[in-house]
């Protein structure tokens, strides 16, 4: 008897919790007649209307000069003077005066250039009088011939005359020389850096300072391949330009904006990232050719700029706000009569970081989006349209109340 209670006593057991269990489990049946109410859905809605989109191509790129040089030395020599024009950052005219190198030797050359110039000129001058006392004696001995050119020393006057040729060509080298002490400006520009100091000595090659052109700057501008279709950029310098807005990257919030020109593209796309760069072109970057009331912040060398390239246009599309898409690829529209839901897949032909722009002709105008967040939302299922953010806010604060500073009154809540 013992024993068969030990081989039934945990089958019992088990019995009882499976049994325990499933009671635990089972769902509580509604009451039969009575129907579990539906879930209305709530959502802003906007109306949609056809109309023409300007597409703007969004792009970035890095400042650089259009013209930069290396300033370096003409003649050897020890620096004597700078310029205050030539130090970083500093502006200077073509022209202008940048280092003057010591020019005591220099002189000295012109001298003695001068005094073999002298030299050579009064040879010149007697061979050319030799020259003709020997045709006069040539004459007065009665010969009727004509005398050869050793007769005339015309071998010896030649001889002078390239003397003197050469003898002003080695002035006008030490002249030159001489000028080439005071280095000068080949543009208006400005230093980026000096690489050289006073007292020291410098050859024809010695890198004196870098320098850029302040007239114009350029901008890279990458244009990635979908965008391609909606710009027309100059491909020579007879298409006409395309103006562009840029700003800075560096501080979105600022306001500072300046007009660049598109003039060209590169020939080719770029190996990897496989874009095409437009050449955008700044004027007066650093407004020194503007009025003070026009000035606008300097466009520095390696600042970082955002560009907006406007594309063509596109007509009679809709615009979807990004908040509105589900999915990357689907909307939902409500239908004004039942007030339920319609999923739609959407292919936009362009869109940007705030909207999507559809061209849909099964789209009807007035159709009406929902703009609010549905975390579950299944076709067809029923909504109830709330008013707009705007119109909300409207409601809640009349004009009157406002102006006369009193309280406004809550409205009373709207039936579903």
């Amino acid at each position: 008897m013992q024993r068969l209670i030990r081989i039934l006593l945990p089958i019992v057991i088990l019995a009882g919790g499976a049994l325990g269990f499933r009671m635990l489990i089972v769902k509580e049946e509604a009451p039969r007649g009575y129907d579990r109410p539906k879930r209305v859905l709530k959502t802003e809605v906007i109306e949609l209307e056809r109309q023409d989109f300007q597409t703007m191509v969004q792009t970035q790129g890095e400042v650089r000069p259009l013209n930069d040089a290396i300033l370096t030395a003409e003649v050897s020599g020890k620096v004597h003077a700078i310029s205050d024009s030539l130090h970083d950052g500093s502006f200077f005219e073509a022209g202008e005066i940048l280092l003057e190198i010591a020019k005591e030797d220099f002189e000295t050359e012109v001298i003695a250039a001068e005094a073999s110039l002298s030299r050579a000129l009064a040879e010149f001058a007697q061979e050319e009088t030799k020259s003709k006392q020997a045709r006069l004696n040539w004459n007065d001995l009665g010969y009727e011939e004509e005398p050869n050119e050793l007769v005339l020393r015309l071998p010896q006057l030649r001889e002078a005359e390239a003397n003197v040729k050469a003898a002003e060509a080695a002035l006008e080298r030490a002249k030159r020389n001489l000028d080439r002490t005071q280095v000068r400006a080949p543009f208006a520009g400005r230093i980026l850096s000096r690489l050289v100091s006073v007292g020291q000595t410098v050859s024809p090659n010695t890198e004196l300072a870098t320098m850029f052109n302040t007239d114009h700057v350029e901008v890279r501008l990458p244009i990635a391949a979908r965008d391609l279709s909606f710009l027309h950029l100059p491909e020579s310098i007879q298409d006409k330009p395309v103006t562009v807005e840029l700003r800075d990257a560096l501080s979105p919030d600022s306001s500072a904006q300046w007009t660049a020109e598109i003039i060209g593209t590169e020939g080719a796309l770029d190996p990897d990232s496989r874009e095409l760069f437009a050449i955008a072109r700044v004027r007066d970057p650093f407004s020194r050719e503007a009025a003070s009331d026009e000035a606008r912040p300097p466009l520095r060398i390696g600042q970082p700029v955002v560009a907006s390239i406007p594309g063509r246009i596109l007509n009679d599309v809709h615009l979807i706000p990004r908040q509105a898409v589900r999915q990357l690829t689907f909307i939902y529209l409500v239908d004004p009569v039942t007030l339920t839901l319609e999923r739609r897949e959407i292919q936009p032909v362009w869109s940007d970081q705030e909207q999507l722009v559809l061209a849909d002709p099964t789209l009807a105008d007035g159709s009406l989006l929902a703009t609010s967040k549905l975390v579950y939302a299944p076709n067809l299922s029923k909504v109830e349209i709330l008013p707009s953010s705007e119109e909300a806010t409207d409601q809640e604060d009349p004009p009157s109340s406002k102006l006369s500073g009193e309280k406004p009154k809550p409205s009373a809540p709207s039936g579903t």
